[in-house]
């Protein structure tokens, strides 16, 4: 789960949903990744795992707040991961090695026994995937990984972020940089984002669901965060 945090309510977006509109960045990035296909794919469904785990709100009772995917319990989150990774893998193998990279990127630095575990097992899965892939794809398996990663964040900020606000999370705080660029976004309005410079081939909507919480862990509403990205 996604979690931006109101004064008295808490806006919740499901991971998938959220990887979905990573998905539209990438489909109309100008400059097209190859192969296009897997790649776009993996960018749609690198949060696959969250699609079951996101259905139910599951509390921290220590901050209470609701957990997100930064603070979900490890028990529950690293087998929920390595099932998604099977999901995208089994669909698209290429798919489903950026998926394990960016997932492992992330335990890079654990020293937790679990989390070494679980990077070990997807180093080990993205070498017998590498030694099927086809020379241009691996030569550009590294780029796409950072372009997944972009456009993870381009979608995470929208997520994090009240529409019309000059913060941006970690891990691009003050812009988004990919291949040398920095890209900042601009809003133009409290519905429309643009990135300066332009990467994109043609303006699109976006529509990304949510839920709202209170603070006494209610449910208040459900409704559409519906924006507009231009050229």
């Amino acid at each position: 789960m996604i979690v931006r945090e109101r004064p008295d309510s808490f806006l919740l977006f499901e991971q998938h949903e959220h990887a979905l509109i990573a998905g539209e960045f990438a489909l109309r990035w100008r400059e097209r990744p190859r192969p296009f296909e897997s790649t776009v794919y993996a960018i749609a469904n690198h949060d696959l795992a969250w699609r079951e785990a996101d259905t139910e709100v599951l509390w921290n009772e220590e901050k209470d707040r609701p957990y997100s995917f930064v603070d979900y319990p490890l028990d529950l989150k690293l087998p929920a991961q390595r099932r998604g990774i099977d999901l995208v893998a089994a669909h698209d193998p290429y798919a489903g090695c950026l998926c394990s990279m960016h997932y492992a990127r992330f335990l890079l630095d654990s020293e937790r026994p679990e989390e070494i575990e679980f990077r070990e097992g997807e180093v080990e899965r993205q070498g017998s995937l590498e030694v099927r892939m086809s020379e241009e794809e691996l030569e550009n398996l590294e780029r796409n990984f950072r372009f997944l990663r972009l456009c993870d964040g381009l979608s995470l900020f929208l997520c994090l972020n009240e529409p019309g606000g000059e913060e941006s999370p970690p891990p691009y705080p003050g812009g988004f940089e990919f291949e040398g660029t920095r890209f900042g976004p601009v809003w133009k309005d409290r519905q429309t984002l643009r990135l300066d410079p332009n990467p994109f081939s043609e303006a699109f909507g976006i529509e990304i669901p949510y839920r709202t919480i209170g603070r006494d862990r209610r449910p208040l509403s459900s409704d559409i965060l519906e924006l507009r990205v231009t050229c």
